[in-house]
């Protein structure tokens, strides 16, 4: 493999690490791997710390390419819980209000998904890098300052129920969107359409464009592949 004229790799990302600090990781261990100071290292799509799946990472002049991957297409399988709503829209914030639910049943719910699907507009969750003035939408909403968020337009290709517990009133689905769309956004506009509220419990990234969760690896994976390249096989580059 050649890090410095460029790889496209695919990781599994885990819970609570930031895409940031994936791309940080790898980089680090490039550049240890191959002796130099530094290296191009960059991933085609930011994953939240509370979400986990596919990862594309590119390396060396493959970095290039990182703009046109962007617009891949993305797979997803989300986990709602419906009836209550947080300020971000997953787990990161608490419970700020309870909704009704005894009225959601599997027939409203295949009545009002369809409504998501195709070219719709977005708000971006107040919890978001979405600049705004030139600062992050979450710099603001941490500081419990309310800004207004422009929405966005967006493609949604695919959506569909996976499972639904009337008893935990816990809806999983699928969902083949591109770029820019927050799952965290979408939960809370189906809470909305359902009469009620929602939130993300779970998130899970099953495919950026033709890369599956069968084509990545960990960082554990990762180390023991760098492990096992000959050193003869690693040129040491300085001015990347």
């Amino acid at each position: 493999m050649d890090f410095i004229e460029g790889e496209i790799l695919g990781f599994d990302k885990p819970l609570h690490l930031t895409s940031f600090a994936v791309v940080g990781k790898v980089r680090w261990l490039l550049c240890h791997k191959l002796g130099v100071k530094k290296l191009k290292v960059g991933h085609t799509g930011t994953l939240d710390p509370l979400a986990t799946g596919v990862m594309v990472v590119c390396t060396g002049k493959k970095t290039k390419m990182i703009d046109q991957l962007q617009y891949d297409s993305k797979e997803y399988v989300a986990t709602l819980q419906l009836g209550a709503t947080t300020p971000s829209y997953d787990l990161e914030k608490p419970i700020d209000k309870n909704y009704p639910t005894d009225h959601i049943t599997r027939e409203l719910i295949d009545e009002v998904l369809p409504r998501f699907q195709g070219e719709i507009w977005q708000i971006p969750p107040t919890f978001s890098a979405v600049k705004i003035a030139g600062k992050r939408a979450y710099e603001y909403a941490r500081k419990g300052q309310q800004v207004e968020i422009k929405p966005k337009q967006l493609v949604i290709d695919e959506l569909e129920v996976v499972s639904f517990s009337s008893e935990s009133m816990q809806l999983t689905i699928r969902v083949v969107c591109s770029k820019g769309t927050y799952i965290r956004a979408l939960a809370r506009d189906i809470g909305e359409a359902l009469h009620s509220g929602a939130h993300l419990i779970a998130l899970r990234r099953t495919r950026v464009g033709t890369t599956t969760l069968s084509d990545c690896m960990t960082i554990e994976q990762f180390i023991h592949l760098l492990d096992n390249i000959p050193s003869s096989d690693a040129t040491p580059m300085t001015n990347q």
